[in-house]
């Protein structure tokens, strides 16, 4: 835990293989679930990402993005993002996504994105408030019913993160800008809606199914709601009862 951590891009065959080792550690799905070795390799050698954490010579975290075109443009898909238990809560992961930008820009890339559950709070708290990405596309189920416990057998709904790389949102929330403590008003600006949702231990399973199941059906309406009317969420309000906070877009 005393050795620095490293970021930088992975090349090599073990390297890879290292990744697909700590994403079975991490997600712990069956075989058939979890992204090969050929994955990463693909991704590294045709204009993606394959980024790590390296604590000495052993891998405690990586990202995995693919390559992918939208009208005309160049972005990222940031398909998987790991960090090993021992290593959590440290900044490492928003010194990868960081590293991440770096290298996107670099290549003159602009935009990345990524998929999160909308349950996890503190996820979200990171993707919005401490990166500056936005969201308004809720993707129902995107990648069915897992075997990985860490999806407490519910739908894997998710919110779409865009992560513009170089608007004032994002040079401010990554200059260090939290949105922790500051006041409500500037959390949720006139005119804002929103969306409650319970703070959930991290990754835990599901005490009541049903509960849980109820709870994803009222998210699923409200965002897509509100997105159909022009909003994006754009804001986690912390505290006793977290929020998500949506601006319409043509006000934001």
């Amino acid at each position: 835990m005393n050795v620095p951590v490293v970021i930088r891009s992975c090349h090599e065959l073990a390297e890879f293989h290292a990744c697909v080792a700590l994403q079975r550690e991490i997600w712990g799905e069956e075989p058939l679930e979890v992204e090969p070795a050929t994955m990463f390799v693909v991704a590294a050698h045709t204009g993606g990402q394959v980024l790590g954490a390296f604590a000495g010579d052993t891998l405690v975290g990586f990202v995995l993005a693919v390559a992918g075109v939208r009208n005309g443009r160049a972005y990222l898909h940031s398909h998987m993002a790991g960090m090993h238990d021992a290593y959590r809560d440290q900044g490492i992961g928003r010194r990868l996504k960081l590293f991440q930008r770096e290298e996107a820009l670099h290549r003159g890339i602009k935009l990345i994105e990524w998929t999160f559950d909308p349950l996890e709070v503190r996820n979200a708290h990171f993707n919005l408030n401490r990166l500056g990405a936005v969201c308004h596309k809720y993707l129902p189920n995107l990648y069915g019913v897992t075997t990985s416990p860490l999806h407490r057998g519910l739908r894997t709904d998710r919110l779409l993160a865009e992560w513009y790389l170089e608007v004032p949102r994002v040079l401010a929330a990554i200059g260090e800008k939290s949105t922790d403590n500051i006041a409500p008003s500037e959390v949720s600006p006139a005119g804002a809606i929103r969306i409650p949702v319970p703070s959930l231990t991290p990754y835990g399973a599901a005490e009541d199914e049903t509960g849980m199941v109820s709870l994803q059906d009222r998210l699923r309406d409200e965002f897509t709601k509100w997105f159909a009317q022009g909003y994006a969420a754009t804001a986690v309000a912390m505290g006793e009862e977290p929020a998500y906070v949506l601006v319409h877009r043509g006000r934001g």
